[in-house]
């Protein structure tokens, strides 16, 4: 391969403006033009690809509706009323108030599907109510709010296990199943890292909720807890596809805000419909640059030559499971976890079903493994998100994160090597993989 190869230098061209600071979509689909062109093909194929992979693809629409859904969820007082709800379950307990951002967590999981709208949305006001009268240190608090934000993509709904779809042809529904175990695991992990943490440093117990608030907090949370019944009541009963599910996430997270609670106006709705048409542009040009980026990897055979040279290595699907674990863990380190799954995974996909690797066991353990690069540095996305939201250096968050990171990445491994944990509860639904 000389670096006159048009592949060779699409790829240059790929890695030389994503490192000028080009956005990585922008750069995928000039990557492409660049192959066209130095091949000799015609550069409106770009333009066919992207079309030709969006044709059909409905399940897309999932993406901007459940990131509407989260948006209005953060600027209505749903966010806070959980916080004190998860405060009444858990807040107890030594270590409680970490133990609320986790619970937390889990709930809106089963809302956003969003990891960043996680931290984002409710990040400050766990922060501070992790830190107020110097309960907890700041470092730690942030720490922990961002290994948590974790969860919400691996809890269905989730935004990167609708992505995964879309490349691998995998059922939805059943990879949202797939996620459950796997996220309540994390979270036990979490929880107990916790725990540990806050009888070694001896964090405070929180001031306990008197048993006659028990009612009016739970009924006050309670609109905003049927959320997740709703959503995956419907999609398992046979009700709604996904995509109509996330149509439903926005329409009732509105309602609930604005007539339930009466806590978002029209000028907040409008700010986040304008910033959910902002975050999904950005992810559709992403979407589009890697369907352009597709096309020249396909047309380069990439995918086979990869399988190849793995069946040359002659590797066991465990073996294999590693290496992905690998690749992907060191990936997280350095790139988008978008850029990810619709770049690197499609390379990987053919060699997983070659080996008999289960297509949902695979796409839980791929998104684990991206979500987990979001707490990683130097690129940890939510790293930098927390540290922001803190005011805190970003190297005490990282020396506060790794001890998660270690029991994150041990539930990864139970994830991989025991496959039931994922296809057990899609298994009890019908699923026959």
């Amino acid at each position: 391969m000389s670096l006159h190869d048009p592949f060779t230098l699409a790829m240059i061209a790929l890695l030389g403006l994503s490192v000028l600071g080009l956005p990585i979509g922008l750069a995928m689909i000039t990557a492409t033009i660049v192959y066209l062109g130095t091949s000799g093909q015609d550069m409106s194929v770009a333009a066919e690809q992207v079309l030709n992979g969006l044709n059909g693809s409905y399940v897309l629409l999932a993406v901007p509706l459940f990131i509407f859904s989260a948006g209005l969820m953060n600027a209505g007082s749903l966010t806070d009323r959980l916080l004190r709800f998860c405060n009444l379950l858990v807040g107890r307990f030594r270590g409680g108030l970490g133990h609320v951002n986790v619970v937390q967590s889990v709930i809106f999981a089963g809302m956003s599907g969003s990891a960043i709208a996680d931290a984002a949305g409710s990040g400050k006001v766990q922060i501070d109510m992790m830190t107020k009268g110097g309960a907890y240190p700041a470092s730690y608090a942030a720490a922990l709010t961002a290994v948590t934000a974790v969860i919400g993509p691996i809890i269905p709904p989730s935004i990167p296990m609708v992505l995964y779809a879309l490349v691998a042809d995998a059922s939805i529904g059943y990879l949202f199943l797939g996620g459950v175990i796997p996220g309540l695991l994390m979270a036990a992990a979490q929880m107990g890292i916790n725990s540990w943490m806050a009888h070694r440093h001896d964090f405070p117990i929180a001031e306990r909720v008197p048993v006659r608030e028990f009612p009016r907090l739970t009924l006050e949370a309670l609109p905003a807890l049927m959320m997740p019944v709703i959503l995956l009541g419907g999609i398992y009963g046979g009700v709604m596809t996904p995509t109509e599910a996330a149509a439903v996430a926005a329409a009732y997270a509105w309602l609930i805000a604005a007539v339930f609670y009466r806590s978002i106006t029209l000028a907040q709705t409008w700010a986040a419909v304008r910033e959910s048409a902002r975050s999904t542009a950005a992810i559709g040009m992403l979407i589009a640059g890697a369907l352009a980026l597709n096309y020249v990897i396909t047309s380069e055979n990439v995918p086979n030559t990869v399988r190849g040279i793995l069946a040359g290595w002659e590797m066991s699907p465990w073996q294999f499971l590693l290496v992905v674990n690998l690749i992907l863990l060191v990936l997280g380190c350095l790139m988008e976890g978008s850029t990810i799954l619709l770049v690197v995974v499609p390379v990987l996909v053919p060699t997983a079903q070659a080996l008999g690797i289960d297509m949902v066991h695979f796409g839980v353990v791929v998104v684990v493994n991206i979500m987990i690069g979001l707490i990683t540095p130097p690129y940890g996305l939510l790293l930098f998100i927390c540290a922001k939201l803190s005011g805190q250096p970003l190297t005490a968050v990282v020396r506060d994160t790794l001890p998660f990171l270690v029991a994150m990445v041990a539930a990864l491994m139970l994830i991989t090597y025991v496959p039931e944990l994922v296809l057990w509860l899609p298994r009890q639904l019908g699923y026959q993989g």
